[in-house]
């Protein structure tokens, strides 16, 4: 049986998927704890062991946020702040008992929809993940590239593309990075700009809602996160040119994106025409919590 486990910001859930034919045996989910990494830690224990409690041979991956530092092993580039430079793999392994895999949360999501998902047809695969953090993974020929950084695909974490305006100059990461693309084209980005001209906190799903109502603010702030979306979907396309972008997390669910993008993205393309497929994953939210079960492939 293959247990595969997504570590999110809000929630972690659990899969057990019959390794025969892809199907979910059993699924649970729970509110991930906040800013207490022991609870977190435990959190998880819990929740793989009690998924795994029926079966006598399984194994187990695990899809988070950030990579694991090919030296020290510890967290790296995770948006999750209470994760950065902990042990999460060894952490898991001496209270589980046993080995076990982990990658990046965008991994998951891109191996998952390569091996079966909206890029199954295709060599070369690129899936992002737009949440409460950016992400991104590549698979080629239904397998996971990672590179000796292990970075491949945080390219949530470059500068976003184009002459900065002076608000994205403003802005910066908990670790210090200014104009990152994550903090532009994340949902808590999409609210922090909207609090910036509004001076109103509300959800990106209400940000969302009023766009749709023609709000002259919303109208606005969706104008610029879509510009800004093509402009971070271009630093990838013009390097890595893939055959298809298979986009999750909570602002996939945005239908506009994939109107707005192929249209807004060719002035900042080494091309005059953009022929690349962007597409919604097909697993959904599901799509990570797969791949993690996948990584043992």
């Amino acid at each position: 049986m293959k247990i595969g486990v997504d570590w999110g910001g809000t929630k972690i859930e659990a899969v057990a998927i019959d390794p025969l034919d892809g199907s979910k045996i059993k699924r649970t989910r729970i509110d991930a704890p906040q800013n207490d990494y022991e609870k977190i830690i435990l959190s998880v224990v819990n929740l793989v062991n009690q998924i795994s409690e029926p079966f006598k041979n399984f194994t187990v991956g695990v899809g988070m946020p950030g990579s694991l530092h090919p030296q020290t092993g510890l967290v790296q580039v995770s948006n999750t702040e209470i994760l950065e430079n902990k042990p999460v793999k060894a952490d898991l392994e001496q209270a589980l008992g046993y080995e076990i895999k982990i990658a990046n949360d965008a991994d998951c999501l891109a191996l998952s929809e390569a091996v079966d998902g909206a890029g199954k047809n295709q060599k070369q695969v690129f899936a992002v993940i737009l949440g409460t953090g950016v992400g991104a993974g590549y698979v080629v020929n239904k397998e996971l590239i990672e590179g000796p950084n292990k970075l491949t695909g945080e390219w949530g974490q470059n500068p976003i593309p184009g002459p900065m305006d002076e608000y994205e100059r403003s802005i910066k990461r908990h670790c210090g990075r200014v104009g990152a693309i994550e903090m532009f084209i994340s949902g808590p980005g999409l609210e922090q700009h909207y609090d910036f001209l509004s001076g109103k906190k509300i959800t990106s799903k209400e940000i969302v809602k009023l766009y749709r109502e023609q709000d002259e603010t919303a109208s606005l702030v969706m104008d610029n996160y879509f510009e800004r979306v093509a402009r971070s979907f271009s630093s990838f396309v013009n390097i890595l040119d893939p055959e298809i972008i298979v986009c999750g997390g909570g602002m996939s669910d945005i239908d506009e994106l994939y109107d707005e993008i192929p249209k807004r993205i060719i002035p900042y393309l080494a091309s005059d025409f953009f022929l690349t497929p962007i597409v919604k994953a097909i697993h959904g939210n599901s799509s990570g919590v797969r791949g993690a079960a996948f990584l043992w492939d």
